[in-house]
């Protein structure tokens, strides 16, 4: 299932951040973006799968900072496009946003029922409910740039996505670094 999930989000990224480009959307390279963390996260989520505790604890650390470095860059981002004056392409961003959003509702349908397996598996889960969440946004920024044919719909958007990044990332530590400081190694009595 890991692995199914972790090919639906590499390919989404390719498809998703090609469209941004072309479209000069935020929200859309954002949402990107996360699918290639989410594709590493299930990549490392795979191999921590069969390890000891403190190892899946760690895989969570990592995932929390790699959610973080991509809330980073996309905070990046929105300040990038707020110095410009760049009206994105609506009609793209809402056709890969609804792609993107099929195709991560699936993904979420298939780790839903190990959600609270471990914290390996529950911050798998949170990315996932993160990408639902942010190809919504994506869809509603589509609507807004069109509405208003204006870019800030898109910058709007594009920091909230940050500003879930960020959330995930706080959960995720919270949970992860107590199981990893619980399950340290023993130390060896050298007699």
């Amino acid at each position: 299932m890991l692995v199914i999930v972790l090919v639906i989000n590499l390919l989404m990224f390719f498809a998703e951040f090609g469209a941004g480009l072309f479209a000069r959307s935020t929200a859309l390279m954002a949402d990107s973006v996360d699918m290639l963390g989410d594709a590493l996260v299930y990549g490392l989520s795979l191999y921590a799968l069969k390890r000891s505790l403190r190892w899946r604890a760690g895989a969570a650390l990592v995932k929390a900072a790699v959610i973080a470095a991509f809330g980073i860059w996309v905070f990046v981002e929105v300040v990038r496009k707020l110095m410009g004056d760049i009206t994105p392409t609506a009609e793209t961003m809402g056709v890969f946003g609804a792609i993107a959003l099929v195709a991560n509702l699936a993904c979420l349908a298939m780790l839903y029922r190990f959600r609270n397996r471990d914290v390996n598996l529950s911050s798998t889960f949170e990315c996932s409910r993160n990408d639902v969440i942010a190809n919504t946004g994506v869809l509603i920024a589509a609507g807004g740039v069109a509405w208003f044919n204006a870019g800030w719909p898109d910058i709007l958007v594009g920091g909230v996505i940050a500003l879930l990044f960020f959330r995930s990332a706080i959960k995720v530590l919270g949970e992860a670094w107590p199981q990893f400081r619980a399950a340290r190694p023993q130390a060896v009595a050298l007699d």
